[in-house]
Parts: C-alpha cells; sequence; structure tokens
C-alpha cells in the first residue's frame, strides 16, 4: 500500500468488529443478514464517463446476475437528471459525483437523504484548456527536455486570466454539477494558483460567479469537447474520456489530472436513497457484492483485464467512445499536448488503495470544499461534518458485503481496509496545505481564498 493511500490494511475481522460498532452507535439500519432479496428487476443510471465501468463490468461480466439481479444500465442526459431521477424513484441507484449526494444532504438545491454504499473508484479526471490558452500558458511553465514539468499549477494560468480581467473580457469554464467533484477540483486548483472562482449564496445566487475572476458554469461532461471547440469555454474539468477526447480531435491540451491534485480521491460513488436502502436491505447488499466483484476484476493482477474492459465501454451503450481514446488512459498512461504521453498507472483505479471503499475523510473534505465555496452558506461546528459524512458514506454496508464475499470465496480478507474511523492528517495536495478530517474548520482556514469561521455570503459580497 502507498504511503499516501487513506487506507492502512489490516484482517477483515478487525473490520467487521468495526461494523458492530457502527451498529451499536447507531449509523446503521441494517441487519445485513443474508436473505432473500426484495427486488430483483432493477434500473441503474450513469453517465458516459470511464468510470461508470463498475456497473457496466458487474452486468457483462454476470456479477449482478450471480446476485440474483437482474439489472437495466441506462445513460442519463446530466447530473442533475441523475440525482433527480433517483430521488423520485424513476432510477433504483446510479452513478454519482462522490460530492453530490453530500450536498444534498447538507441542502443545496433539493434536499434528499442519499446513502453511498461503494465508491466507484479513485481520480479519472482532468482539466483541460484550449490550444490557444495553452499557448499562453506554457511561457510560464518550467520545461525539462523539452516538455513541461508537471504538476502544472494554476500559477501558469492567473496571468492570463489576469489579462483577460484588464481587457474587460470574462474568462470562461466549464464543470458539471455544482456540488459535485470536477467543479470542487476545478475550484481548488484555480484557488491554489491565486484565481478567485467565485462563491455562491443559495438560494437567491446559484450561479457561483459571485466576486468571480474565473466564470465557471455548467456543460454535460460528453458536450465539453465540443463547447471548447466553439470557443464558448477556455478550459474545463471532467472525467474521461473527455479530456483525452480534446487531444484527439486537436483542440485542447490536458494540464493536470486530479491525481496530481490529490492523489487516490473518490470521483464517482454509487448512491441509492436512505428509503430505497431501508425498504430493500438485502437488495442493497447483493448490488454492492455485485460492484465490489466488479472493481476487483478492473484491477485484478496489474490491470490484466482492462483490455477487455476497453472494448466493453466502447460500446455505443456504455461510453461509446473510440477504444484508442478510451486505452489513453486506462491503460495506465496519459497523454497531455499531443505526443506528450506519460506514465499515470493509478489514473483510474477501482478497487486497489481502497479505491472502492466509501471513505469518511474523502466525505469531509469535500463538505469542507462545499463549504468554502458557499454551497453551505452558514458555518457548522467541528462535529457536524463528521456526522454528515456518516449519514451518507457508509462503510458498514461496503464491509458487510465484503465479508460475504470473503466467505463466499469470492475475495480475500486482507483486501478490505479494516479502519473505519478518520484518517491520520493528509498533506499531498498541489498547494501542500495539509488536511486533517477531525478539524475540517481549522483546515478551511488555512485558505487565501474561500469562507472560513463564521463568514457567510450575502448581498454579493463575503460577511463575517
Amino acid at each position: 500500500m502507498k504511503q499516501n493511500s487513506i487506507f492502512t490494511p489490516k484482517t477483515l475481522a478487525a473490520a467487521l468488529s468495526s461494523v458492530v460498532a457502527l451498529a451499536v452507535l447507531g449509523f446503521s439500519n441494517h441487519s445485513f443478514a443474508a436473505g432473500k432479496l426484495e427486488k430483483e428487476d432493477l434500473k441503474f443510471g450513469f453517465i458516459k464517463l470511464t468510470d461508470m465501468a463498475p456497473l457496466a463490468v458487474a452486468a457483462e461480466k454476470g456479477f449482478f446476475e450471480e446476485e440474483g439481479l437482474f439489472v437495466q444500465l441506462e445513460a442519463q442526459a446530466n447530473w442533475k437528471v441523475v440525482m433527480d431521477r433517483v430521488i423520485n424513484g424513476e432510477l433504483d441507484g446510479s452513478h454519482m459525483l462522490a460530492s453530490a449526494p453530500l450536498g444534498y444532504s447538507a441542502g443545496y438545491g433539493t434536499k434528499a437523504d442519499i446513502v453511498v454504499p461503494f465508491s466507484m473508484g479513485f481520480n479519472g479526471n482532468a482539466i483541460t484548456v484550449s490550444n490557444d490558452i495553452w499557448k499562453q500558458m506554457k511561457a510560464n511553465i518550467a520545461m525539462e527536455g523539452g516538455k513541461p514539468v508537471h504538476p502544472i499549477k494554476a500559477d501558469a494560468l492567473k496571468p492570463v486570466v489576469d489579462k483577460f480581467k484588464a481587457e474587460g473580457k470574462p474568462f470562461n469554464m466549464a464543470m458539471t454539477f455544482p456540488p459535485g467533484s470536477h467543479n470542487v477540483k476545478l475550484r481548488y486548483w484555480l484557488a491554489a494558483g491565486g484565481i478567485n472562482p467565485g462563491f455562491y449564496a443559495p438560494p437567491q445566487d446559484t450561479s457561483g460567479q459571485i466576486n468571480a475572476e474565473a466564470l465557471l458554469a455548467v456543460t454535460p461532461p460528453p458536450q465539453m469537447p465540443a463547447t471548447l471547440e466553439s470557443g464558448t469555454i477556455y478550459g474545463y474539468c471532467v472525467g474521461e474520456p473527455w479530456n483525452q477526447q480534446a487531444v484527439f480531435k486537436g483542440i485542447g491540451v490536458p494540464v493536470i489530472t486530479d491525481e496530481e491534485l490529490w492523489k487516490d480521491t473518490p470521483e464517482k460513488v454509487f448512491g441509492v436513497t436512505q428509503a430505497w436502502a431501508d425498504k430493500y436491505p438485502n437488495t442493497h447488499l447483493a448490488v454492492t457484492k455485485a460492484l465490489i466483484r466488479a472493481a476487483m476484476w478492473l484491477d485484478a493482477e496489474n490491470n490484466k483485464n482492462r483490455k477487455e474492459a476497453i472494448e466493453m465501454l466502447s460500446q455505443k451503450q456504455y461510453v461509446g467512445a473510440d477504444v484508442e481514446v478510451l486505452a489513453a488512459s486506462m491503460n495506465g498512461t496519459f497523454e497531455y499536448e499531443k505526443g506528450d504521453k506519460r506514465a499515470l498507472p493509478d489514473f483510474n483505479t477501482f478497487f486497489r488503495h481502497g479505491a472502492s471503499y466509501p471513505s469518511y475523510s474523502s466525505a469531509v473534505w469535500y463538505l469542507t470544499q462545499l463549504r468554502r465555496w458557499g454551497m453551505i452558506n452558514e458555518y457548522k461546528p467541528d462535529n457536524w461534518y463528521l456526522e454528515t459524512a456518516k449519514k451518507v458514506y457508509r462503510p458498514d454496508i461496503y464491509l458487510a458485503a465484503a465479508k460475504e464475499l470473503v466467505a463466499e470465496g469470492k475475495a480475500k480478507a486482507e483486501d478490505f481496509p479494516a479502519d473505519t474511523g478518520i484518517k491520520p492528517s493528509q498533506n499531498f495536495f498541489i498547494d501542500k496545505i495539509p488536511f486533517d478530517a477531525n478539524k475540517p474548520n481549522d483546515y478551511l482556514a488555512k485558505f487565501p481564498i474561500g469562507l472560513k469561521g463564521k463568514q457567510t455570503v450575502s448581498g454579493g459580497k463575503i460577511v463575517d
């Protein structure tokens, strides 16, 4: 296990004691006893992105069927549609942005209780800029052997944004959903380079552009390259294959991946409503088991199954991108500027390093970022962050599914983490600001740009 992984592997026996402890503390409403499935025919949603892979694999490799489930997978138009259809019951569950269920639980937009028993994987995103913006940025980037030195910070973009500002021109960028991980990560990168990405003041102002130097707006993932090519935006943050697509089309350059921004961060999760989880506990457990098996298959034996997975995802009903485009990142490499292909073995991680485990620490981090930009526009005490994380992210369900897989001989006990608590302070972010999930308000106070303490956004400005 890498030192900067959020997990310390121990035995599953210890992990299961954590499950019991969680249940005693009242974090679980499930008995987790193996039993008859309450619902067998299911419909799950997804967005056409590489990291929906566990759903496709669970369907194509028969893992759902082996758990007694008959699952229909259906592509959705955008992330708001995903959340709306899960909440209103049109979908039993879906591929979701890792921070979206947390945002909804905190009351941003539609207040809803979503349960996350499974992380769809780590990393998988990048920030891409147009060829013209890249040309301007390059003058501010150190070179080595004729190639840019990575990671590329937003410091290199700041003079470009300042020039736009001086000329009275807006600097437009795109992300996929306000309470989503692409928005959070793009904002983090920009702010670390001294560029203010703006604030929210819900419910009155949900533009996210209050005091902004870079104007971020929503664009559905598959539409990102075309929107960039049209000149409507100058850059975006999105998951694969839509960054590599810009490279293959010759219209843009990915400048940084989220693996370089904060390595091993959950990017998507699988979520259902709390009401659905309560009504169908055995079905919920069976779904989680199938998804864990899919994640294991995707990362098995040094990615030996990735070629088959890429061909699977290239099908129109899943991602529908060319095999070559999908392979550019799924095979442990990533192409930045055309011809600048580099090894990024963990760019798409589905199981190893605890990638499928729904971690409280990661949930707390996402909540701090929603607070930082005003989507949570009021002070919250430190304990609120962990309480909210525990309400949404459910490692107890994950570990109960793991216990059954081990008992059935389909997994090994040592494959799973034991510690369901908060991880030690982490210090491997691009701006080197250490994150301690036990002290979220202290963490927020360290950022030069962003809400902190009792600050709120009101009347178009930050109020102390």
